[in-house]
């Protein structure tokens, strides 16, 4: 997981992009009025298609405490039939130490979905970077040998999955492990000890402690050129599990869309071709984290939100063409609580807007943009119950 402030504007050609991006969007604004009305998690059900959004248990007051706004759950309530906790499930959030697990800060997330009718996705069983785990694993992987990793790492995905059971039909098995600047399987207590065979023994063990939860690699390669390897490095992993019957069930593609969105369109054929090799390895797709870095948009707000929308809206229309894509999942409702402006603040120091909500609570066209392009999109045999 995981802006320039314009002064003048004497470039004909920007005018005329931004100009189209408005004109889009109060055209998105008419298109989408009659769904805007109706939750975004009914306007996805008719095409068979789970909503949701990341919610966060933390601090009080910190980006990831979005769970214990009640104007927040509100909107969850209405908005979402799928969540999915933002650090709460992620093994440094489990596991304080050797053989101990403290479900203290997920459990009220949990018992929410149940208590609402709302679907629960698990975020993540191993994320396959150092610096996203505990000191003492780190330290106690580099003590052992290959057959004590293993144990543990097959240990650890069953209690998890174990605890949490059928509740959770969706896990991000493994996250992030290939390394974007080179396209290699990242380096790792693990993968030091196991190679490439740290996934194969994660997914084995997630499946045969949740046989009916869908399995999911998840990571958040791109479009631009600055992520071919990245691109590359997936597909090659995917290649090779798939090469060796590793149990992996769809590619979770978190869409965290940056850059501006004139960018996407030169890009978008590339983004396709890798899209339909995913898709022809026989493996789903859904959106896990998906928000908009506006971090290089204008400062205006109007045009900014303008530009997110149509960013948004085309993205969408483009992958909802799959029809093994059957979940879109936000990274936040609402901007106030957007891990981007802590860990991405815009140059211009603007509040950031990422999310379908403002801070105000309010929806902006982003949400406009999701649910005319939901609306839009083909039905799809649903995700099973």
């Amino acid at each position: 997981m995981r802006g320039k402030t314009v002064s003048s504007d004497p470039d004909p050609s920007r005018r005329e992009f931004v100009g189209g991006v408005l004109a889009g969007a109060l055209t998105l604004s008419v298109g989408a009025a009659a769904a805007e009305t109706r939750p975004l998690k009914a306007v996805a059900a008719q095409k068979g298609v789970l909503f949701g959004t990341a919610v966060g248990n933390d601090t009080p007051g910190t980006q990831a405490s979005s769970f214990r706004d009640p104007r927040v759950v509100a909107i969850v309530r209405r908005e979402c039939s799928v969540i999915v906790p933002e650090n709460e499930l992620k093994p440094y959030g489990i596991a304080p130490a050797l053989n101990q697990y403290d479900y203290s800060d997920g459990e009220p997330i949990a018992a929410f979905a149940r208590s609402n009718g709302i679907r629960l996705r698990g975020h993540n069983l191993l994320w396959n970077q150092t610096k996203y785990m505990r000191k003492w694993l780190v330290e106690w992987l580099g003590g052992v040998g290959a057959p004590e990793a293993e144990r543990y790492l097959r240990d650890y995905i069953k209690h998890v999955c174990t605890h949490y059971g059928d509740q959770i039909h969706s896990w991000d098995v493994v996250n992030e492990t290939v390394e974007p600047a080179t396209g290699e399987l990242c380096d790792s207590p693990y993968t030091r000890l196991l190679g490439i065979d740290t996934l194969r023994i994660a997914f084995e063990a997630a499946r045969e402690a949740a046989p009916r939860a869908q399995l999911v690699y998840n990571d958040y390669m791109s479009w631009p050129d600055r992520d071919e390897k990245h691109r590359s490095g997936v597909l090659r992993v995917l290649e090779q599990l798939k090469a060796r019957n590793v149990p992996i069930d769809a590619l979770g593609v978190q869409s965290h869309l940056k850059d501006r969105a004139a960018d996407y369109a030169p890009r978008a054929k590339v983004w396709k071709g890798f899209v339909d090799e995913v898709v022809g390895m026989g493996y789903g797709l859904l959106f896990t984290e998906l928000d908009v870095r506006d971090r290089d948009m204008p400062a205006d707000i109007a045009v900014r939100d303008a530009e997110v929308a149509s960013m948004t809206r085309d993205y969408l229309d483009m992958m909802l063409s799959y029809r093994g894509l059957n979940q879109v999942l936000c990274w936040g409702l609402v901007d106030r609580y957007s891990w981007l402006e802590e860990d991405k603040p815009r140059p211009d120091k603007a509040k950031a807007r990422p999310c379908p909500y403002d801070d105000a609570y309010r929806p902006k066209p982003m949400r406009e943009a999701i649910a005319a392009a939901l609306e839009a999109a083909a039905p799809r045999a649903a995700v099973p119950a």
